[in-house]
């Protein structure tokens, strides 16, 4: 078998819909664990822009999925009550399946992923970056994070970026995928407001745990914002 990562995201609509979807962030945890093949997993929900954002996005939810192969997710999605339900209450539902390549750091004191494939320059990337921020740091990291948001506006190899999370200003992550692994790299590196924050996130130690990992893509269903996301 080979592991696999999923990340679905609903869209919703109407009071009654998002005040479900926000209580399933805690309640809808126990209609996912135990489920055959499923090794770890997080319903998250999100911010309001491109990357991390104290605005939070009540219309918008993340299942992040780490799965022993394809065929579990597939079994999962088929079956599973919760995850029907969320998918008939949802505006939009659309999901990512893709192979782990790099990754360092920690969620929960935990390493989920297993690298099973390795980036190339010339092909599609997804990039996973989640941090547990200090409370004794929360101004400083979000009068400076702002803009890094800000600077992901329009950047042309972003085909998708969406801020995600567990708790609103001290638990943040982003979900993005980039046309090419070389525009990402082009963009972390050569960016002047992403790396000036990329280099205060050290000098000024804002979280108490990070990850960041990479991905390669390798399939997408549904739509997004009415559209399939172009690659």
């Amino acid at each position: 078998m080979s592991q696999i990562t999923t990340a679905t995201f609903f869209r919703v609509e109407g009071v009654a819909n998002k005040w479900w979807a926000f209580k399933q962030m805690q309640i809808g945890i126990k209609s996912v664990e135990g489920t055959p093949g499923l090794t770890f997993f997080k319903i998250l929900g999100s911010g309001g822009k491109n990357g991390f954002s104290i605005v939070p996005n009540f219309g918008v939810y993340v299942l992040l999925c780490v799965w022993d192969s394809e065929a579990c997710a597939r079994s999962f999605m088929s079956t599973n009550e919760f995850f029907e339900t969320y998918s008939e209450r949802s505006l939009e539902r659309f999901t990512i399946f893709a192979h782990a390549a790099q990754f360092h750091g920690y969620w929960d004191g935990k390493q989920p992923f297993l690298s099973t494939v390795q980036l190339k320059s010339d092909k599609p990337v997804l990039v996973l970056t989640r941090a547990r921020i200090y409370l004794k740091k929360l101004w400083s990291f979000w009068r400076r994070v702002r803009n890094v948001s800000k600077s992901l506006d329009d950047y042309n190899g972003v085909a998708l970026s969406i801020g995600i999370g567990e708790w609103p200003l001290i638990q943040q992550a982003t979900i993005s995928i980039w046309k090419t692994q070389a525009e990402m790299m082009d963009y972390a590196y050569k960016n002047e407001t992403h790396k000036r924050v990329v280099v205060q996130s050290k000098q000024l130690k804002w979280y108490k745990e990070e990850m960041f990992a990479r991905f390669v893509p390798y399939k997408y269903e549904g739509t997004w914002l009415g559209e399939g996301v172009k690659i």
